[in-house]
């Protein structure tokens, strides 16, 4: 038994997926953070485009 436990301890597996998730979870946040931030800037500049134009 103590055997079985020991090697559950040692095994690093689940941990090198969790901290993948952890990654590709921080990047998706970048980028919809940066994507949220542009996109509201092309909004600013078209009114301001069309406000010109009328």
């Amino acid at each position: 038994m103590s055997n079985i436990l020991a090697r559950f301890a040692k095994d690093e597996s689940g941990a090198t997926a969790i901290e993948y998730g952890l990654i590709a979870g921080l990047i998706a946040v970048v980028i919809i953070s940066a994507i949220s931030s542009v996109g509201t800037r092309l909004v600013t500049k078209f009114n301001a485009v069309a406000n010109n134009l009328t």
